[in-house]
């Protein structure tokens, strides 16, 4: 018996393109905190109907990658400084603990993507290139993070970097770094080294350090 094949919804379609084009803008800062969205900008902007726009929206709403109103104003999120250290809390529970795991398969091809990445995030401070920073910095530690083969752990991970994406954004066009993270060549050394706690106590001062200027 021939198998029918399966009408795919144009709507369904259309709703999962912008929602992960619009995660992926969000998490990386390409958007401002504070910053406006409407659905039908959204729609026209990415030649969709309503309803995907509306459903897109719904759904980084509930991810906190995006705040809503009394009055049905939509926006990226303007942290309180709590909530910046509540997030900064977060990563500094998980991300230590991420790439503890990580360890025993940080074999040495893994190691030269990761120092590849980190020249490209050094190319970015030198260009003062915010969005390329926040960019490159969360591709570091999530291509670590997946050699911990803990997916529960890193979509909580990703959770929390969406909702940082504007803020991290800001604070790096405010702190207009020269230099790049000194606390990613510690986290390469104690990879190479086989060093959980040097590895542990990096990662750690990396992903929090940042965030205090804000919370600060």
């Amino acid at each position: 018996m021939p198998i029918t094949p399966r009408l795919t919804d144009p709507n369904a379609a259309a709703h999962e393109r912008l929602y992960r084009s619009l995660r992926q803008q969000v998490m990386h800062g390409e958007v401002p905190p504070g910053h406006p969205m409407t659905l039908r900008g959204l729609a026209k902007d990415y030649g969709v109907s309503m309803t995907p726009a509306r459903e897109a929206i719904r759904r980084l709403v509930a991810e906190g990658a995006l705040t809503i109103s009394g009055s049905g104003r939509v926006s990226t999120p303007e942290l309180t400084p709590e909530r910046i250290e509540e997030l900064a809390a977060i990563r500094a529970m998980l991300e230590p603990e991420m790439a503890a795991r990580a360890l025993p398969r940080a074999h040495f091809a893994l190691i030269d993507r990761l120092a590849a990445i980190n020249a490209l995030n050094a190319e970015a401070v030198q260009r003062q290139d915010a969005v390329a920073y926040v960019r490159t910095n969360l591709e570091f530690h999530r291509t670590l993070y997946l050699r911990a083969q803990a997916p529960a752990m890193l979509a909580i991970c990703e959770t929390v970097w969406l909702q940082l994406g504007p803020t991290m954004r800001a604070l790096y066009s405010k702190l207009r770094r020269k230099e790049p993270p000194h606390y990613h060549r510690l986290i390469l050394a104690a990879l190479k080294a086989g060093d959980e706690p040097g590895l542990r106590l990096a990662v750690r001062t990396d992903v929090t350090q940042g965030l205090r200027h804000l919370a600060g």
